[in-house]
Protein backbone atom coordinates (compact mmCIF):
# COMPACT_ATOMS: atom_id res chain seq x y z
CA UNK A 1 0.00 0.00 0.00
CA UNK A 2 3.11 2.11 0.95
CA UNK A 3 4.28 1.87 -2.25
CA UNK A 4 1.55 2.64 -4.05
CA UNK A 5 0.85 5.78 -1.97
CA UNK A 6 4.41 6.91 -3.46
CA UNK A 7 3.88 5.80 -6.96
CA UNK A 8 0.25 7.98 -7.03
CA UNK A 9 2.03 11.49 -5.15
CA UNK A 10 4.91 10.72 -7.52
CA UNK A 11 2.63 10.59 -10.93
CA UNK A 12 0.13 13.18 -9.90
CA UNK A 13 4.00 15.33 -9.31
CA UNK A 14 5.60 14.50 -12.66
CA UNK A 15 2.47 15.25 -14.81
CA UNK A 16 2.42 18.88 -12.96
CA UNK A 17 5.12 19.18 -14.46
CA UNK A 18 5.40 17.66 -17.78
CA UNK A 19 2.33 20.47 -18.36
CA UNK A 20 4.51 23.01 -18.49
CA UNK A 21 7.78 20.80 -19.18
CA UNK A 22 8.24 22.46 -22.84
CA UNK A 23 9.49 25.81 -21.26
CA UNK A 24 11.62 24.45 -19.24
CA UNK A 25 13.79 21.66 -21.93
CA UNK A 26 16.33 23.39 -21.97
CA UNK A 27 19.43 20.78 -23.85
CA UNK A 28 19.95 22.85 -26.59
CA UNK A 29 21.06 25.64 -24.91
CA UNK A 30 24.96 25.90 -25.35
CA UNK A 31 25.87 26.57 -21.45
CA UNK A 32 23.34 23.31 -21.02
CA UNK A 33 25.66 21.12 -23.02
CA UNK A 34 28.89 19.38 -22.57
CA UNK A 35 32.46 20.94 -22.98
CA UNK A 36 34.27 19.17 -25.10
CA UNK A 37 37.80 19.59 -23.87
CA UNK A 38 36.24 18.27 -20.48
CA UNK A 39 35.32 14.71 -21.02
CA UNK A 40 37.69 12.98 -19.07
CA UNK A 41 37.27 15.68 -16.17
CA UNK A 42 36.19 13.34 -13.09
CA UNK A 43 39.14 10.54 -14.30
CA UNK A 44 41.48 13.75 -14.60
CA UNK A 45 40.33 14.61 -10.55
CA UNK A 46 41.16 11.27 -9.72
CA UNK A 47 44.53 10.54 -11.50
CA UNK A 48 45.65 13.87 -13.08
CA UNK A 49 44.63 17.15 -11.21
CA UNK A 50 47.77 19.07 -12.85
CA UNK A 51 46.22 18.21 -16.32
CA UNK A 52 43.12 18.97 -15.35
CA UNK A 53 44.15 21.60 -14.00
CA UNK A 54 45.73 22.95 -17.24
CA UNK A 55 42.15 22.51 -19.28
CA UNK A 56 40.24 24.64 -16.47
CA UNK A 57 43.09 27.21 -17.01
CA UNK A 58 42.36 27.22 -21.54
CA UNK A 59 38.98 27.49 -20.80
CA UNK A 60 38.90 30.09 -18.16
CA UNK A 61 41.49 32.10 -20.45
CA UNK A 62 39.06 31.60 -23.19
CA UNK A 63 36.30 33.33 -20.76
CA UNK A 64 38.06 36.50 -20.78
CA UNK A 65 39.39 37.07 -23.79
CA UNK A 66 36.01 36.56 -25.49
CA UNK A 67 34.64 39.23 -22.97
CA UNK A 68 36.70 41.67 -24.01
CA UNK A 69 35.89 41.03 -27.51
CA UNK A 70 32.62 42.15 -26.30
CA UNK A 71 33.86 45.33 -25.66
CA UNK A 72 31.83 47.69 -27.73
CA UNK A 73 28.20 46.42 -26.58
CA UNK A 74 29.61 46.73 -23.01
CA UNK A 75 30.59 50.32 -23.95
CA UNK A 76 26.50 50.88 -24.12
CA UNK A 77 26.02 49.38 -20.31
CA UNK A 78 29.25 52.04 -19.35
CA UNK A 79 27.25 55.14 -20.91
CA UNK A 80 24.63 54.04 -19.20
CA UNK A 81 25.77 53.74 -15.60
CA UNK A 82 27.32 56.71 -16.01
CA UNK A 83 24.71 58.82 -17.26
CA UNK A 84 22.60 57.28 -14.20
CA UNK A 85 24.96 58.35 -11.52
CA UNK A 86 25.83 61.41 -13.08
CA UNK A 87 21.89 62.22 -12.59
CA UNK A 88 21.99 61.45 -9.27
CA UNK A 89 20.20 58.47 -10.03
CA UNK A 90 21.00 54.48 -8.70
CA UNK A 91 21.97 51.75 -10.12
CA UNK A 92 20.34 47.82 -9.32
CA UNK A 93 22.11 44.57 -9.78
CA UNK A 94 19.81 41.57 -9.75
CA UNK A 95 20.14 37.89 -10.79
CA UNK A 96 19.25 34.07 -9.29
CA UNK A 97 21.21 31.81 -8.08
CA UNK A 98 25.38 31.92 -9.17
CA UNK A 99 24.39 35.82 -11.13
CA UNK A 100 22.63 36.85 -8.01
CA UNK A 101 25.41 36.39 -5.83
CA UNK A 102 28.04 37.99 -8.77
CA UNK A 103 25.09 41.09 -8.48
CA UNK A 104 26.07 41.16 -4.71
CA UNK A 105 29.73 40.56 -4.90
CA UNK A 106 29.41 43.35 -7.46
CA UNK A 107 27.97 45.85 -4.97
CA UNK A 108 30.73 44.85 -2.19
CA UNK A 109 33.33 45.86 -4.30
CA UNK A 110 31.97 48.98 -5.00
CA UNK A 111 30.65 50.06 -1.47
CA UNK A 112 34.90 48.53 -0.88
CA UNK A 113 36.40 50.96 -3.00
CA UNK A 114 33.78 53.86 -1.65
CA UNK A 115 34.10 53.02 2.15
CA UNK A 116 31.59 55.66 3.91
CA UNK A 117 31.51 57.85 0.91
CA UNK A 118 27.91 58.35 -0.13
CA UNK A 119 28.28 57.06 -3.44
CA UNK A 120 28.39 53.95 -1.82
CA UNK A 121 25.16 53.22 -1.31
CA UNK A 122 24.36 54.27 -5.53
CA UNK A 123 24.99 50.71 -6.25
CA UNK A 124 22.69 47.88 -4.55
CA UNK A 125 22.97 44.49 -5.56
CA UNK A 126 19.67 42.22 -4.80
CA UNK A 127 19.77 38.31 -5.67
CA UNK A 128 16.12 36.08 -6.30
CA UNK A 129 15.56 34.71 -2.82
CA UNK A 130 16.91 38.06 -0.61
CA UNK A 131 20.22 38.30 1.00
CA UNK A 132 19.53 34.80 2.69
CA UNK A 133 20.16 33.38 -0.75
CA UNK A 134 23.39 34.18 -1.01
CA UNK A 135 24.21 31.09 1.63
CA UNK A 136 21.12 28.64 0.31
CA UNK A 137 18.96 28.44 -2.27
CA UNK A 138 15.37 28.86 -2.13
CA UNK A 139 13.68 26.66 -4.03
CA UNK A 140 11.34 27.12 -6.83
CA UNK A 141 12.02 31.15 -6.31
CA UNK A 142 13.30 31.33 -9.70
CA UNK A 143 9.63 29.61 -11.35
CA UNK A 144 7.96 32.51 -10.80
CA UNK A 145 8.80 35.96 -12.77
CA UNK A 146 5.97 37.63 -10.61
CA UNK A 147 8.66 37.08 -7.51
CA UNK A 148 11.11 38.90 -9.69
CA UNK A 149 9.27 42.19 -10.07
CA UNK A 150 7.95 42.07 -6.58
CA UNK A 151 11.51 42.35 -5.15
CA UNK A 152 12.20 44.82 -7.48
CA UNK A 153 9.49 46.96 -6.31
CA UNK A 154 9.92 46.22 -2.17
CA UNK A 155 13.64 47.36 -3.00
CA UNK A 156 12.63 50.77 -4.00
CA UNK A 157 13.48 50.80 -7.37
CA UNK A 158 12.49 54.34 -8.94
CA UNK A 159 11.65 55.87 -12.24
CA UNK A 160 14.97 57.40 -13.25
CA UNK A 161 17.07 54.51 -11.83
CA UNK A 162 18.89 51.83 -13.83
CA UNK A 163 18.78 48.18 -13.83
CA UNK A 164 21.23 45.42 -14.52
CA UNK A 165 20.15 41.98 -14.87
CA UNK A 166 22.33 39.08 -14.98
CA UNK A 167 21.57 35.61 -16.25
CA UNK A 168 23.68 32.91 -17.48
CA UNK A 169 21.54 30.69 -20.03
CA UNK A 170 19.40 33.75 -20.65
CA UNK A 171 15.67 32.30 -19.40
CA UNK A 172 15.77 32.60 -15.82
CA UNK A 173 11.85 33.57 -15.07
CA UNK A 174 12.44 35.35 -11.62
CA UNK A 175 14.93 37.70 -13.74
CA UNK A 176 12.51 38.33 -17.00
CA UNK A 177 10.14 39.49 -14.08
CA UNK A 178 12.05 42.10 -12.84
CA UNK A 179 13.86 43.04 -16.12
CA UNK A 180 10.36 43.66 -18.10
CA UNK A 181 8.73 45.33 -14.56
CA UNK A 182 11.51 47.80 -14.53
CA UNK A 183 11.30 48.55 -18.33
CA UNK A 184 7.65 49.73 -16.90
CA UNK A 185 8.77 51.50 -14.01
CA UNK A 186 11.98 52.92 -15.32
CA UNK A 187 12.40 55.78 -18.02
CA UNK A 188 16.40 53.84 -18.34
CA UNK A 189 16.07 51.04 -20.32
CA UNK A 190 17.54 47.87 -18.50
CA UNK A 191 20.14 46.02 -19.80
CA UNK A 192 19.43 42.09 -19.65
CA UNK A 193 22.84 39.91 -19.61
CA UNK A 194 23.18 36.15 -20.49
CA UNK A 195 25.78 33.51 -22.15
CA UNK A 196 23.95 32.23 -24.90
CA UNK A 197 23.49 32.83 -28.39
CA UNK A 198 20.09 34.80 -29.52
CA UNK A 199 19.25 32.82 -32.40
CA UNK A 200 18.78 29.63 -29.91
CA UNK A 201 17.08 31.71 -27.26
CA UNK A 202 14.67 33.08 -29.60
CA UNK A 203 13.89 29.65 -31.38
CA UNK A 204 13.97 27.57 -27.95
CA UNK A 205 12.33 29.91 -24.93
CA UNK A 206 9.31 31.93 -25.38
CA UNK A 207 9.76 33.82 -22.30
CA UNK A 208 13.62 34.65 -23.69
CA UNK A 209 12.36 35.64 -27.04
CA UNK A 210 9.97 38.30 -25.26
CA UNK A 211 12.82 39.81 -23.64
CA UNK A 212 15.06 39.73 -27.26
CA UNK A 213 12.22 41.50 -28.88
CA UNK A 214 11.27 44.27 -26.65
CA UNK A 215 12.88 47.23 -27.29
CA UNK A 216 12.33 48.86 -24.14
CA UNK A 217 15.32 46.37 -22.77
CA UNK A 218 18.95 46.78 -23.67
CA UNK A 219 20.42 43.57 -24.68
CA UNK A 220 24.16 42.15 -24.33
CA UNK A 221 24.80 38.73 -24.93
CA UNK A 222 28.31 37.64 -23.83
CA UNK A 223 27.99 33.82 -25.38
CA UNK A 224 30.91 31.77 -23.56
CA UNK A 225 30.01 28.09 -24.79
CA UNK A 226 29.36 24.87 -22.62
CA UNK A 227 30.76 25.23 -18.98
CA UNK A 228 33.86 23.21 -17.90
CA UNK A 229 31.03 21.13 -16.06
CA UNK A 230 28.12 20.39 -18.17
CA UNK A 231 25.27 22.90 -16.94
CA UNK A 232 27.49 24.48 -14.02
CA UNK A 233 27.17 27.83 -15.08
CA UNK A 234 28.53 28.70 -11.56
CA UNK A 235 31.59 28.42 -13.64
CA UNK A 236 32.23 30.28 -16.85
CA UNK A 237 29.01 32.17 -17.71
CA UNK A 238 28.73 33.55 -14.13
CA UNK A 239 32.73 34.52 -14.43
CA UNK A 240 31.68 36.75 -18.08
CA UNK A 241 29.23 38.29 -16.35
CA UNK A 242 30.63 39.36 -13.37
CA UNK A 243 33.69 40.69 -15.78
CA UNK A 244 31.07 42.47 -17.71
CA UNK A 245 28.98 44.30 -15.39
CA UNK A 246 31.88 44.74 -12.94
CA UNK A 247 34.26 46.39 -15.60
CA UNK A 248 31.40 48.31 -17.06
CA UNK A 249 30.57 49.77 -13.66
CA UNK A 250 33.79 49.88 -11.66
CA UNK A 251 35.01 52.42 -14.60
CA UNK A 252 32.57 54.86 -12.90
CA UNK A 253 33.85 53.92 -9.43
CA UNK A 254 36.98 55.76 -9.80
CA UNK A 255 37.54 58.14 -7.11
CA UNK A 256 41.02 58.42 -8.53
CA UNK A 257 41.46 54.76 -9.07
CA UNK A 258 42.84 53.27 -12.48
CA UNK A 259 39.63 51.52 -14.10
CA UNK A 260 40.18 48.16 -14.61
CA UNK A 261 41.73 46.78 -17.70
CA UNK A 262 41.36 43.13 -18.65
CA UNK A 263 44.77 42.79 -19.95
CA UNK A 264 45.97 42.99 -16.49
CA UNK A 265 44.12 39.82 -15.80
CA UNK A 266 45.08 37.96 -18.33
CA UNK A 267 48.70 38.45 -17.98
CA UNK A 268 48.65 37.23 -14.00
CA UNK A 269 46.50 34.21 -14.91
CA UNK A 270 49.02 33.08 -17.63
CA UNK A 271 51.73 33.73 -15.27
CA UNK A 272 50.20 31.38 -12.27
CA UNK A 273 51.07 27.66 -12.56
CA UNK A 274 47.40 26.74 -10.93
CA UNK A 275 48.94 23.10 -10.34
CA UNK A 276 49.78 24.72 -6.72
CA UNK A 277 45.90 23.48 -6.12
CA UNK A 278 47.11 20.31 -6.53
CA UNK A 279 47.99 19.38 -2.36
CA UNK A 280 45.15 21.94 -1.54
CA UNK A 281 42.43 19.72 -3.20
CA UNK A 282 44.25 16.21 -2.12
CA UNK A 283 44.51 17.48 1.25
CA UNK A 284 40.51 19.10 1.35
CA UNK A 285 39.26 15.30 -0.30
CA UNK A 286 41.13 13.43 1.93
CA UNK A 287 39.92 15.47 5.05
CA UNK A 288 36.63 14.18 4.20
CA UNK A 289 37.11 10.82 3.31
CA UNK A 290 38.33 10.21 6.55
CA UNK A 291 35.28 11.55 8.29
CA UNK A 292 36.72 15.15 9.20
CA UNK A 293 35.66 18.98 8.21
CA UNK A 294 36.87 22.34 6.63
CA UNK A 295 36.21 25.81 8.43
CA UNK A 296 37.39 28.21 5.44
CA UNK A 297 38.85 31.44 6.99
CA UNK A 298 38.81 35.33 5.78
CA UNK A 299 39.10 38.47 6.74
CA UNK A 300 39.35 39.74 3.21
CA UNK A 301 37.26 37.65 1.13
CA UNK A 302 34.05 36.65 2.80
CA UNK A 303 31.57 36.76 -0.32
CA UNK A 304 33.49 35.06 -2.56
CA UNK A 305 34.35 32.30 -0.79
CA UNK A 306 30.92 32.13 0.45
CA UNK A 307 29.83 32.24 -3.01
CA UNK A 308 31.84 28.93 -3.81
CA UNK A 309 31.44 27.39 -0.88
CA UNK A 310 27.62 27.55 -0.88
CA UNK A 311 27.09 26.71 -4.36
CA UNK A 312 28.17 23.13 -3.65
CA UNK A 313 25.29 22.25 -1.85
CA UNK A 314 22.96 21.98 -4.99
CA UNK A 315 25.56 21.43 -8.17
CA UNK A 316 26.77 18.52 -5.70
CA UNK A 317 23.60 17.26 -3.63
CA UNK A 318 26.19 17.98 -0.42
CA UNK A 319 24.77 19.25 2.76
CA UNK A 320 24.32 22.54 3.01
CA UNK A 321 25.34 25.27 5.56
CA UNK A 322 24.22 24.05 8.91
CA UNK A 323 22.25 27.26 10.75
CA UNK A 324 22.08 27.78 14.29
CA UNK A 325 18.45 27.75 14.88
CA UNK A 326 17.89 24.32 13.79
CA UNK A 327 17.87 22.10 17.30
CA UNK A 328 18.65 18.87 14.47
CA UNK A 329 21.08 20.85 12.58
CA UNK A 330 23.19 18.31 10.41
CA UNK A 331 27.26 19.82 9.40
CA UNK A 332 28.20 20.55 6.36
CA UNK A 333 31.23 19.50 4.90
CA UNK A 334 32.67 23.30 4.92
CA UNK A 335 31.71 26.42 6.41
CA UNK A 336 32.90 30.45 6.99
CA UNK A 337 34.51 32.16 9.63
CA UNK A 338 35.58 35.82 9.56
CA UNK A 339 37.39 35.82 13.25
CA UNK A 340 37.32 39.40 13.36
CA UNK A 341 33.55 39.85 13.50
CA UNK A 342 31.81 38.61 16.83
CA UNK A 343 28.08 37.72 16.44
CA UNK A 344 26.00 36.91 13.32
CA UNK A 345 24.61 40.42 12.58
CA UNK A 346 28.38 41.54 13.07
CA UNK A 347 29.78 39.03 10.14
CA UNK A 348 26.95 39.72 7.73
CA UNK A 349 27.52 42.96 7.43
CA UNK A 350 31.34 42.18 6.65
CA UNK A 351 30.58 39.71 3.94
CA UNK A 352 28.07 42.37 2.72
CA UNK A 353 30.00 45.77 3.71
CA UNK A 354 26.19 47.13 4.45
CA UNK A 355 23.26 45.44 6.53
CA UNK A 356 21.66 42.47 4.83
CA UNK A 357 18.13 42.50 3.82
CA UNK A 358 16.12 39.26 4.69
CA UNK A 359 12.49 38.38 2.66
CA UNK A 360 9.69 39.13 4.71
CA UNK A 361 6.81 37.40 2.56
CA UNK A 362 4.46 36.06 5.04
CA UNK A 363 4.61 32.68 2.83
CA UNK A 364 8.83 32.40 2.69
CA UNK A 365 9.51 34.94 6.13
CA UNK A 366 10.29 30.75 7.96
CA UNK A 367 12.80 30.12 4.80
CA UNK A 368 14.11 33.70 3.88
CA UNK A 369 13.66 35.93 6.74
CA UNK A 370 15.45 37.82 9.61
CA UNK A 371 15.22 35.01 12.03
CA UNK A 372 16.61 32.51 9.63
CA UNK A 373 19.54 34.83 8.09
CA UNK A 374 21.05 35.30 10.98
CA UNK A 375 21.05 31.50 11.76
CA UNK A 376 23.88 31.17 9.94
CA UNK A 377 26.52 32.39 12.00
CA UNK A 378 29.50 33.10 9.99
CA UNK A 379 31.48 34.83 12.94
CA UNK A 380 34.28 34.09 15.42
CA UNK A 381 31.60 32.15 16.88
CA UNK A 382 31.48 29.65 14.06
CA UNK A 383 34.50 27.93 15.12
CA UNK A 384 32.98 26.83 18.58
CA UNK A 385 30.00 25.48 17.44
CA UNK A 386 31.12 23.93 14.68
CA UNK A 387 33.89 21.99 16.75
CA UNK A 388 30.86 21.18 19.32
CA UNK A 389 28.33 19.74 16.41
CA UNK A 390 30.98 17.64 14.30
CA UNK A 391 32.52 16.24 17.60
CA UNK A 392 34.37 13.81 18.10
CA UNK A 393 35.54 14.59 14.07
CA UNK A 394 38.42 17.00 13.42
CA UNK A 395 37.89 20.22 12.28
CA UNK A 396 40.80 21.55 9.45
CA UNK A 397 41.47 25.20 8.88
CA UNK A 398 41.32 26.69 5.69
CA UNK A 399 42.92 30.24 5.55
CA UNK A 400 42.62 32.50 2.50
CA UNK A 401 44.05 36.10 3.41
CA UNK A 402 45.01 38.75 1.26
CA UNK A 403 48.85 40.11 3.00
CA UNK A 404 50.13 43.35 1.05
CA UNK A 405 49.28 42.34 -2.49
CA UNK A 406 50.11 38.81 -1.94
CA UNK A 407 47.02 36.05 -1.63
CA UNK A 408 47.94 33.68 0.78
CA UNK A 409 46.42 29.93 1.15
CA UNK A 410 46.82 27.79 4.29
CA UNK A 411 45.50 24.28 4.84
CA UNK A 412 47.02 21.87 7.12
CA UNK A 413 51.06 21.78 5.76
CA UNK A 414 49.77 22.86 2.45
CA UNK A 415 51.10 26.44 1.63
CA UNK A 416 51.02 29.08 -1.21
CA UNK A 417 50.86 32.68 -1.92
CA UNK A 418 50.37 34.21 -5.33
CA UNK A 419 51.51 38.00 -6.42
CA UNK A 420 48.41 39.79 -7.13
CA UNK A 421 51.13 42.97 -8.63
CA UNK A 422 48.26 45.51 -7.88
CA UNK A 423 45.27 43.75 -9.44
CA UNK A 424 42.30 46.05 -9.07
CA UNK A 425 39.57 44.58 -6.89
CA UNK A 426 37.77 43.01 -8.71
CA UNK A 427 40.26 41.39 -10.42
CA UNK A 428 41.03 39.67 -7.30
CA UNK A 429 37.76 38.68 -6.24
CA UNK A 430 36.99 36.80 -9.97
CA UNK A 431 40.75 35.49 -9.71
CA UNK A 432 40.18 33.85 -6.62
CA UNK A 433 36.49 33.09 -7.74
CA UNK A 434 37.68 31.20 -10.48
CA UNK A 435 40.43 29.72 -8.10
CA UNK A 436 38.13 28.33 -5.84
CA UNK A 437 35.91 27.27 -8.90
CA UNK A 438 38.83 24.81 -10.08
CA UNK A 439 39.04 23.29 -6.24
CA UNK A 440 35.46 22.35 -6.23
CA UNK A 441 35.00 20.97 -8.98
CA UNK A 442 38.17 18.80 -9.13
CA UNK A 443 37.58 18.38 -5.39
CA UNK A 444 34.20 17.06 -5.62
CA UNK A 445 35.06 15.00 -8.37
CA UNK A 446 37.49 13.44 -6.09
CA UNK A 447 34.51 13.06 -4.01
CA UNK A 448 32.65 11.12 -6.84
CA UNK A 449 29.64 13.61 -7.24
CA UNK A 450 30.09 13.58 -11.15
CA UNK A 451 30.92 11.57 -14.22
CA UNK A 452 32.80 12.16 -17.22
CA UNK A 453 31.65 15.99 -16.79
CA UNK A 454 28.24 15.04 -16.16
CA UNK A 455 26.91 16.78 -12.81
CA UNK A 456 25.08 13.05 -11.52
CA UNK A 457 24.97 14.29 -8.15
CA UNK A 458 22.29 17.42 -9.53
CA UNK A 459 19.67 18.03 -7.18
CA UNK A 460 16.33 19.15 -9.24
CA UNK A 461 15.30 21.71 -6.84
CA UNK A 462 13.14 23.96 -9.71
CA UNK A 463 11.90 23.19 -13.23
CA UNK A 464 15.01 23.90 -15.06
CA UNK A 465 17.42 21.79 -13.09
CA UNK A 466 14.19 18.48 -13.01
CA UNK A 467 15.16 18.87 -17.38
CA UNK A 468 18.38 19.10 -16.40
CA UNK A 469 18.11 15.87 -14.43
CA UNK A 470 16.26 13.96 -16.97
CA UNK A 471 18.43 14.97 -19.04
CA UNK A 472 21.37 14.08 -17.57
CA UNK A 473 19.57 10.18 -16.73
CA UNK A 474 19.03 10.00 -20.55
CA UNK A 475 22.63 10.65 -21.42
CA UNK A 476 23.90 7.47 -18.75
CA UNK A 477 21.15 5.42 -19.86
CA UNK A 478 22.44 5.60 -23.62
CA UNK A 479 26.03 5.44 -22.09
CA UNK A 480 25.03 2.33 -20.91
CA UNK A 481 23.52 1.15 -24.48
CA UNK A 482 19.86 1.32 -23.03
CA UNK A 483 17.52 2.82 -25.32
CA UNK A 484 13.18 3.03 -25.64
CA UNK A 485 12.73 5.71 -22.61
CA UNK A 486 11.02 8.36 -23.58
CA UNK A 487 11.47 11.93 -21.88
CA UNK A 488 8.15 11.04 -19.97
CA UNK A 489 9.29 7.87 -18.87
CA UNK A 490 12.14 9.12 -17.03
CA UNK A 491 9.88 11.85 -15.68
CA UNK A 492 7.59 9.77 -14.28
CA UNK A 493 10.27 7.48 -12.56
CA UNK A 494 12.24 10.17 -11.31
CA UNK A 495 9.98 12.05 -9.13
CA UNK A 496 9.24 8.25 -7.81
CA UNK A 497 12.67 8.44 -6.90
CA UNK A 498 12.76 11.42 -5.22
CA UNK A 499 9.83 10.07 -3.08
CA UNK A 500 11.88 7.13 -1.71
CA UNK A 501 15.84 8.77 -1.97
CA UNK A 502 17.50 9.95 1.08
CA UNK A 503 19.58 13.23 0.83
CA UNK A 504 22.86 10.72 0.98
CA UNK A 505 21.70 9.59 -2.59
CA UNK A 506 21.97 10.91 -5.99
CA UNK A 507 18.27 10.74 -8.08
CA UNK A 508 20.32 10.67 -11.32
CA UNK A 509 22.14 7.39 -10.71
CA UNK A 510 18.91 6.08 -8.70
CA UNK A 511 16.62 7.08 -11.64
CA UNK A 512 18.89 5.02 -13.65
CA UNK A 513 19.43 1.85 -11.71
CA UNK A 514 15.42 1.23 -11.58
CA UNK A 515 15.17 1.78 -15.20
CA UNK A 516 17.91 -0.24 -15.70
CA UNK A 517 16.31 -3.22 -13.85
CA UNK A 518 12.64 -2.53 -15.80
CA UNK A 519 14.76 -3.92 -18.65
CA UNK A 520 16.90 -6.39 -16.84
CA UNK A 521 20.20 -5.35 -17.19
Amino acid sequence: MKSDNIKNKARVRAEHFLQSAHAFQLGDLPTEQRHPLTYELADLSRHNITAALDILKEIDLGVVAKVAAEANALARLERAIAQTLQAGQRVFLYGCGATGRLSLSIEHIWRRLHHDHPAAGTVRGFMSGGDLALVHSIENFEDHPEFGARQLREIGFGPRDLLICSTEGGETPSVIGATEEAARRSSRPPFFLYCNPDHVLHEQVERSRRVLENPAIEKIGLFVGPMALSGSTRLQASTALMLGVGISLLKSAARGAPAPQLAELVSIMKEIDFSFLKPFIEEESRIYAEGGYVLYETDDYGITILTDTTERAPTFSVQGFENQNDPARIPALSYLRLPKTKGAQEAWKAILLREPVPLEWEELKSIAGRDRLFGFDFSTQALHQREKLIAPAQMHRFRIERHDRQLYFELGSCRHHIDLHGLPPLFEHVLLKMILNMHSTLLMGRYGRFESNVMTWVKPSNKKLIDRTIRYVEYLLHHHNILGFSYQDICYQLFEEMERMSSTQSVVLMTVESLKQRRGT
